[in-house]
């Protein structure tokens, strides 16, 4: 899918971090930009910085991690616009903690999101784009750990797998069918963004959290120094565009480091090892 300007793009998550470089890059790119994300106050400012530059914009204020506000996005796209080209499901959350200090609603609040919002957003857009018949793309943000996995990060690279699975099936199904839409899963490594601040947008419901051991919590503190060094966003997003006009199925912005743990994983698998401990 080269032309992109005119055409639609729907990003969520897109108030902060990487979906809000999304959006920047696509309203760039001469596109009609669809702007969702649950956290209405900076949705509000996110959009207004992005009408500055976009042929226009419409925010949604949505949870992704329910279907039908998902559907919702989905029909206000196509009344406003008459058509969705990229769609990025892209909004995410993260916990840290061991499996067995994990509460009920860390999984629920991070399956609802990381890997719900994705399905949701593919129920809602795909059927309504392959009856358009227009060319498009589906955009699916994981992360490098959808490709590895880490101590204390088990809720998160549980979801981002299986947003590499859910993406993958997609491409053959589309390739198997003739389908005129390309998927690319967008495997970040460190990026500069405040998802491990995400704990500001959990629902009330969903407010027990586990209890992360003085270990977890080291990890966690040391994971979030190594992101404020890591890439900006925009380099997510620039990597992005690219990627849907090469029709390239993984877009991986990370660091040499970040990616030999995918390396040294899929050795493990190859050669029946058990799995190297991170470094």
């Amino acid at each position: 899918m080269e032309k992109l300007q005119g055409r639609v793009a729907v990003v969520t998550g897109a108030a902060s971090g990487i979906g809000l470089s999304l959006a920047e890059r696509f309203a760039a790119e001469g596109m009609k930009v669809v702007m969702a994300d649950i956290e209405g106050a900076a949705l509000d400012s996110a959009a207004a910085a992005v009408r500055a530059k976009a042929q226009a914009v419409l925010a949604v204020r949505i949870d992704v991690s329910r279907a039908e506000d998902v559907e919702q996005l989905a029909r206000e796209t196509y009344a406003a616009f008459g058509a969705a080209h990229v769609v990025c499901n892209n909004a995410g959350v993260a916990v840290i903690g061991a499996v067995h200090e994990h509460s009920l609603a860390d999984w629920e609040w991070v399956i609802g999101v990381n890997l719900w919002g994705v399905i949701h957003g593919v129920r809602a857009f795909v059927p309504r784009m392959l009856a358009g018949g227009d060319e498009g793309h589906i955009v699916n943000t994981a992360s490098m750990a959808g490709l590895s996995t880490a101590p204390f990060m088990s809720v998160y690279d549980v979801t981002k797998h299986g947003v590499v699975a859910l993406s993958e099936s997609m491409f053959k199904e589309f390739e198997a069918t003739g389908a005129p839409i390309g998927v690319s899963v967008v495997c970040p490594g460190l990026i500069n963004t405040s998802i491990m601040r995400s704990a500001r947008n959990r629902p009330s419901e969903l407010a027990e959290e586990g209890k992360a051991g003085p270990m977890a919590q080291a990890f966690g503190q040391a994971l979030g120094d190594r992101l404020t060094r890591g890439y900006p966003p925009s380099e997510v997003a620039e990597q992005v565009v690219r990627g849907i006009r090469e029709k390239r199925f993984y877009v991986v912005p990370a660091q040499p480091e970040v990616r030999e743990a995918a390396t040294i994983r899929a050795q493990d698998i190859i050669g029946l090892r058990n799995p190297t401990p991170r470094r």
